[in-house]
């Protein structure tokens, strides 16, 4: 018997039974007040939330997401990042999506902060739940880990009273729920009856982190709309990062996670102070490394992709941006010792919007893509433009432009599907994965 007591204990005290890690696996950037943003088919919201100063009022969201992988234990992150006044969220609960907003039976599990379940975040901050037990994941299990592949999980939470402006991430893609004003703490509830109103965006939530069996490699894609997916599938998992994660995980499993940090009309600098006058496309991504980016447990490797709204929304210099570009790396560089940072060029906006469509935008745009080329800023090159770009016209190809989300013929602007699709399987995964 002594020699089996010591044998448990030497393989518990094993590397392998340590090598569990913190990683995130699904992320929606924080960037601004509700309803300040560019989401894409939202339905109207007037009945879900009658007053944007008041925001959400004893009332719960049900919100829809996707995690990169899979683990035995799970954590959420809650922000209030531009609120105005603090925000007490309680009855927060996760389970196993089901359909629409109802949860799989026996799957739904509250989630405590700091052994209690309220917690009450001050203007600016976020929090991070205390670990939850997912008893529906059993890692080692390869016909289980099949089944979960493209499953997504229901968060819930109450928001106790009003929350004031809300923070939130107006582009998610993805149907989520919330319940009516004045209707109480529903997250418990398994059926998706207490969730009549539907939204296309993601509110307070902007991180979820897993315990993996093993260390994984988080590779995190940042920037504009279209890291953000406009033009794309909704409910569709088909944004350039998705379609980069089946790739990478076909190839090499839960090696490595890739998280999504795109805010659709995202500037690399500007503006200059967004909280005095906040733009649809959020704070500059210089200002966002932190929250978004350095904070996040697991990052290994940055895919930036960024730029073009610099151009056509604020006219901002060629060399403005490639300062900034130049900053941001050096910045992360600094913060993430070993990061790989990648950049990939800008996909051709002439012809499209009238502020993105100009000559002028494309000259710079043509600029900003020899930098990213030529420059040696960063570890690489990812040639988004060379894949999605028709020579004969220099527009994006005619094929990528109709749209898939809403229909129609598409902006120029923003590929669809097939050119999402298209930009992912540029990639090098031998470059960014280094195997």
């Amino acid at each position: 018997m002594k020699r089996i007591a010591l044998f448990l204990l030497l393989v518990l005290a094993s590397p392998a039974a340590f090598a569990q890690q913190w990683a995130s696996v699904w992320t929606g950037s924080a960037q601004g007040p509700y309803p300040i943003g560019n989401p894409t088919a939202q339905p109207e919201l007037k009945f879900a939330f009658p007053s944007p100063g008041q925001g959400a009022n004893d009332q719960t969201f049900r919100l829809i997401v996707k995690p990169d992988a899979w683990g035995q234990q799970m954590r959420i992150r809650l922000s209030n990042a531009f609120g105005t006044k603090p925000v007490t969220f309680d009855s927060a609960f996760v389970g196993l999506q089901e359909s629409g907003s109802a949860i799989v039976a026996g799957t739904n599990k509250p989630i405590q902060f700091q052994g209690k379940s309220s917690v009450t975040v001050a203007p600016g901050a976020s929090i991070v739940s205390d670990p939850v037990a997912l008893p529906f994941v059993k890692p080692g299990d390869p016909v289980h880990d099949q089944l979960l592949k493209g499953r997504k999980l229901a968060v819930s939470f109450h928001v106790a009273g009003e929350s004031g402006p809300m923070t939130w991430h107006a582009k998610a893609l993805q149907t989520s729920y919330v319940s009516p004003p004045g209707s109480g703490a529903r997250s418990q509830y398994e059926s998706e009856g207490a969730f009549p109103f539907s939204t296309a965006s993601w509110y307070f939530l902007d991180a979820v982190d897993m315990q993996l069996p093993k260390p994984a490699k988080v590779i995190v894609t940042f920037g504009d709309s279209i890291t953000d997916g406009t033009g794309t599938t909704i409910n569709g998992d088909d944004r350039w990062p998705d379609v980069l994660s089946r790739r990478l995980h076909a190839v090499y499993g839960d090696d490595f996670v890739v998280v999504n940090q795109g805010i659709g009309g995202n500037q690399v600098a500007g503006p200059d102070d967004y909280a005095a006058k906040p733009i649809p496309g959020g704070a500059s991504a210089l200002s966002r490394l932190d929250r978004d980016i350095v904070s996040l447990p697991g990052v290994a490797t940055v895919i930036w992709l960024e730029g073009i709204n610099d151009f056509g929304a604020a006219d901002a210099t060629a060399e403005t941006v490639s300062e900034g570009f130049k900053k941001g790396v050096a910045y992360l560089r600094q913060k993430i010792p070993g990061v790989k940072i990648y950049g990939a060029t800008l996909t051709s906006a002439l012809n499209s919007t009238p502020s993105h469509g100009r000559p002028e935008v494309e000259a710079k745009r043509k600029a900003l893509n020899d930098f990213i080329r030529t420059s040696k800023t960063f570890d690489g090159v990812i040639d988004f433009d060379g894949v999605t770009l028709d020579s004969a016209t220099g527009e994006v190809k005619a094929v990528y432009q109709p749209n898939s989300s809403v229909g129609g013929p598409g902006d120029k602007l923003h590929p669809n599907r097939a050119g999402y699709a298209a930009m992912a399987g540029a990639i090098d995964l031998k470059m960014i994965t280094g195997r």
